[in-house]
């Protein structure tokens, strides 16, 4: 038997039938997909409608889900983790809904929750009711805060829907405009301004207990309109519009920060800082100023790194766990000219560029830059934070724009730009700072956040 087989093998061998390795052919790797994150952007088709959310895929630029919310919303905030978005709405209610487009969970009206807010004691009705609504939430994981000028107090929110389960007052005479914190940190700050026009405040809320300690409070410059905390949580930065500063605040210590030699708190910037966003893998600080509104504003670049292992020979009383600001800290590195009246900046988490919304004056229409003009009037300034120069100014038609976000990507990052004049949301390249495309959002935009930096 052994000897058939043998030469049965050796038959096949000799007619030429040598084995041959089979080649398939592998179709060659392309770019690695666009991660999936979304552009959620509010819109209110009037003041008496329904709002709208609308959720787009930030790698198809395509609308994906709308759903209605409550009545002319006006403020738009998302959780840490971009999980769930939540609004104020010009009806007394608060919105919080998933962001979720996968069925069965895909986002429906059905899923929009809504809470009803106390009464914000506004003395009369319409739009002269809005500086008493409500004007900022900060969705934690537990707890939700919203500033309340109406009442001068912080409404605390927790449950699902999100319900009041009490309120934080606010020393008499002060009015809240915004609070900053982020998610885990130990405390957050509610930023108040002085109804006499004096120098304002910020409070602590320490967040396990829902408390305000009346001694916490720390006095910042004039008209405090915004703020914002580092990742860390050991500093927060408080834009003083009023005055031209920003104040720096020691959140581990709950106390002003001491300037370091050679720098201020607080800090001079430019003419009404009212916007800031941080550049972390730079230790920079990006502030917008708005000028007079009429003409160029600028953003001002600071330096503000803490003190770590590396810098320990520099900064000999360095804790690592409650570290003190390295040298340098407080400096203001540019003042960079940018469009004719900034509202907000952006940066690229890659540190590579600032995004500015400049709304323009609002006394002219929106026009692209000319020589008579080069600054045009309704645009896009994009800030090289290497350079500290304007590299582009990407002109935006359709409405004064009031607001922006942007995100990074491969092998293109977005820039979303919202206007309360125009019915369309404006995506722009960062690969080539230009416009893409135009989103239509069936109600004039409020603003826009998106799910990942």
């Amino acid at each position: 038997m052994f000897a058939l087989a043998a030469a049965a093998l050796g038959s096949v061998i000799g007619c030429g039938n040598t084995y041959r390795p089979v080649v398939s052919a592998i179709n060659p790797v392309g770019p690695p997909g666009q991660p999936q994150k979304f552009a959620i952007a509010v819109s209110s088709p009037s003041p008496t409608s329904p709002g709208l959310v609308t959720i787009v895929d930030f790698s198809g630029d395509t609308v994906l889900i709308t759903a209605n919310l409550g009545i002319a919303p006006y403020y738009l905030a998302l959780d840490s983790a971009g999980g769930n978005g939540f609004t104020l709405n010009g009806d007394g209610t608060v919105n919080s809904f998933p962001i979720s487009v996968t069925p069965p969970n895909a986002l429906q009206t059905k899923d929009v929750l809504q809470t009803t807010l106390l009464s914000n004691n506004c003395p009369t009705t319409g739009s002269a009711c809005r500086p008493y609504l409500p004007n900022s939430i900060l969705p934690l994981s537990t707890t939700t805060y919203i500033s309340q000028p109406g009442r001068s107090s912080v409404a605390v929110l927790q449950g699902s829907p999100a319900a009041l389960t009490q309120e934080l007052q606010i020393t008499t005479g002060y009015t809240p405009v915004y609070i900053a914190g982020i998610d885990k940190g130990p405390r957050a700050y509610v930023i108040s301004q002085n109804n006499a026009g004096g120098n304002g405040q910020v409070a602590a809320i320490e967040t396990s207990s829902n408390t305000i300690v009346p001694s916490s409070t720390l006095g910042v410059g004039k008209a405090p309109i915004y703020g914002v905390m580092t990742a860390d949580s050991k500093r927060a930065f408080i834009m003083n519009q009023g005055d031209g500063t920003v104040s720096v605040i020691n959140a581990q210590t709950n106390q002003l920060d001491i300037a370091p030699a050679g720098s201020a708190n607080p800090i001079p910037v430019g003419t009404q800082p009212l916007w800031a966003d941080l550049a972390p893998t730079r230790n920079e600080l990006v502030v917008a100023n708005a000028g007079d509104g009429t003409g160029a504003g600028s953003v001002s670049i600071i330096n503000i790194p803490l003190c770590n292992a590396a810098t320990l020979p520099t900064n000999p009383g360095c804790d690592p766990a409650n570290p003190v600001d390295a040298v340098g800290f407080g400096q203001v590195l540019a003042n960079v000219p940018v469009g004719v009246n900034p509202r907000m900046v952006a940066v690229l988490q890659d540190g590579t560029r600032a995004y500015t919304v400049n709304q323009g004056n609002p006394a002219l229409p929106c026009a692209a830059p000319t020589p008579a003009q080069p600054l045009g009037n309704c645009s896009v300034s994009v800030v090289n934070l290497t350079t500290n120069t304007v590299t582009a100014t990407i002109p935006i038609t359709g409405g004064h724009p009031n607001f922006i976000a942007v995100t990074s990507g491969t092998p293109t990052g977005k820039v979303y730009v919202t206007s309360p004049e125009s019915n369309n949301m404006t995506i722009i390249r960062t690969d080539t700072d230009t416009v893409q495309t135009t989103i239509p959002l069936q109600g004039n935009g409020v603003m826009v956040r998106v799910t990942a930096p």
